[in-house]
């Protein structure tokens, strides 16, 4: 799969391919919904798999762009609206919901460039606008699967169980078996009454920095090929 990306600005990262990779496991159908979905990876990548009905949204007309030339390029009929998440309204309802969010404290010092500042940074899209509009999307007993940042799960949980969307499954990334964890699978269902699941950790990397075989086989499933060029805004 051939995706465009800008070649200079905010580009998807490792975190999308292992998020994908994450919901792979689930039993992926119906309508989903792509939330700040930048170039499109990771619906891209769920459409092609599992064939669904594919609608993205993102706040950024350069990131739209390029989406809509990826879904095209890639023979995938999808529709991409150009709005904030927090303003998005259709009548439509989704039996999946996916999200790579921006996640990072906005009290930290922050990108100057505006592109990746909007994609990074969770003011431009706070956690509880982003998991009140899920819930409100979903269909009865759809999923809401999205990474975070692993220092906040207890915001997330909070949140989640605030929205009466139950947290099933939770897996945390770690870069090394003894580094911290910085990022956070979660997958959350409505009306689901089920126990929590903590599956094992992804350790990405061994001592030699090389990847290790899960980490590696995400990245060759998913067989994306960046091409970093200019696109116009429309």
């Amino acid at each position: 799969m051939f995706l465009y990306q800008p070649p200079s600005g905010y580009c998807y990262n490792s975190d999308s391919i292992f998020l994908y990779n994450f919901i792979r496991r689930f039993p992926v159908k119906g309508r989903l919904l792509d939330v700040g979905c930048g170039v499109g990876i990771l619906s891209l990548l769920l459409s092609r798999d599992f064939g669904t009905e594919t609608v993205a949204v993102d706040k950024q007309p350069l990131m739209c762009a390029y989406a809509k030339h990826n879904f095209t390029l890639n023979g995938i009929d999808a529709q991409v609206h150009c709005t904030d998440f927090a303003d998005f309204e259709t009548e439509e309802r989704f039996d999946y919901i996916v999200s790579n969010p921006p996640f990072y404290d906005p009290n930290v010092d922050q990108s100057s460039d505006t592109m990746r500042n909007i994609a990074r940074y969770a003011h431009h899209l706070p956690l509880d606008t982003l998991v009140r509009n899920a819930k409100r999307l979903l269909k009865p007993r759809g999923y809401f699967i999205f990474c975070y940042d692993a220092k906040q799960l207890d915001r997330i949980m909070t949140t989640l169980c605030r929205h009466a969307l139950n947290p099933e499954t939770i897996r945390f990334v770690h870069a090394k078996i003894d580094r911290d964890s910085k990022l956070v699978f979660v997958a959350a269902r409505l009306g689901s009454k089920s126990m929590c699941k903590i599956l094992s950790p992804l350790v990405v990397f061994d001592e030699e920095n090389r990847y290790l075989p899960e980490a590696a086989q995400a990245f060759e499933h998913a067989a994306t090929h960046s091409i970093k060029a200019e696109r116009e805004t429309r």
